[in-house]
């Protein structure tokens, strides 16, 4: 019989049905019932009225969405250009071997264990004048800081407060590309007589760069639906400053319990993380490419 010909067995299919029912029961039909909240009036539970893409219209006219949106990306891309190199710098400080390293890694991974309502409270309380170090020390210089009267420093202090909690893992994620490159790379520049900033640039930087895209798609996904540590430090003020995009989606759907509004907003929310990331993705293969050229040139 021709090879060609066999029969093929299909059982293994049956491998991945739990996990397609699980993503069916935690994705896909959550997503269509957001979907079919997003098009309809409720009125009451019994009660619902079609109105096609009217909540879509409504929410992109509205004026506090495109503030929280506006707030949202500065955040996200301050967040990517402050993270990004601050855990590239601490993963090429790092010892590579030995207790040190292994050492380096627990103590960089503490404020990932830290849970995110708890990050909050700490830099609420960090953050007081009187009782706080750095609100006290701040205040001791001279400056006059208050995260819950001032937008900027609410502002900045959340951001801190981010960078704190989730550049070790940029720096994990960069350690580990660090580690994967083979040694016959660094034994070949030394012998080209290249500097350290030649071998972070030709070397180090292309070949970490398939886990730099994974921690430029996570820390974007992840800051753009940052809720939790501002709502705790700051409730989303002083008065909308720190308002993000989920905030926003929160007192629609819980505040105001304008379900469909809500729906609909929660649709576009997905889809501007989506573009957002397919943008950012193609951007760094693009220059990834263009680095690994002017590499081999």
């Amino acid at each position: 019989m021709n090879a060609s010909n066999k029969p093929v067995n299909q059982k293994a299919w049956f491998l991945i049905l739990p996990v397609l029912v699980c993503v069916a029961f935690s994705a896909i039909l959550p997503l269509m019932t957001v979907v079919n909240y997003s098009v309809q009036d409720i009125i009451s539970p019994e009660r619902r009225i079609f109105v096609g893409t009217e909540w879509f219209s409504a929410i992109m006219r509205d004026e506090e969405l495109h503030g929280a949106l506006w707030r949202q990306l500065k955040f996200s891309f301050a967040v990517l250009a402050l993270e990004i190199p601050l855990g590239i710098l601490l993963a090429l400080s790092m010892p590579a071997q030995g207790w040190r390293s292994s050492l380096a890694l627990v103590v960089v991974s503490l404020s990932l264990l830290i849970p995110w309502n708890v990050v909050g409270t700490i830099w609420q309380i960090f953050g007081r004048t009187d009782i706080g170090l750095m609100g006290a020390a701040l205040q001791g210089m001279g400056i006059e800081y208050s995260y819950t009267g001032n937008a900027l420093h609410a502002w900045l202090t959340v951001l801190l407060m981010d960078i704190w909690h989730w550049t070790p893992l940029v720096a994990l994620l960069g350690y580990a590309g660090l580690r994967s490159i083979p040694d016959a790379y660094y034994q070949a520049a030394s012998i080209d007589g290249a500097s350290k900033l030649d071998v972070f640039r030709y070397v180090q930087l292309p070949k970490m760069r398939g886990v730099l895209v994974i921690a430029v798609l996570l820390r974007f996904m992840d800051s753009f639906m940052i809720y939790t540590e501002p709502f705790v430090l700051t409730g989303g003020g002083p008065g909308n400053s720190t308002t993000f995009l989920s905030q926003f989606l929160t007192q629609k759907a819980v505040g105001q319990f304008d379900l469909g509004p809500a729906a609909a907003f929660s649709l576009i929310y997905f889809l501007i993380i989506l573009l957002m990331c397919f943008i950012l993705y193609n951007w760094m293969q693009r220059v990834g490419t263009q680095t690994k050229e002017v590499g081999h040139a």
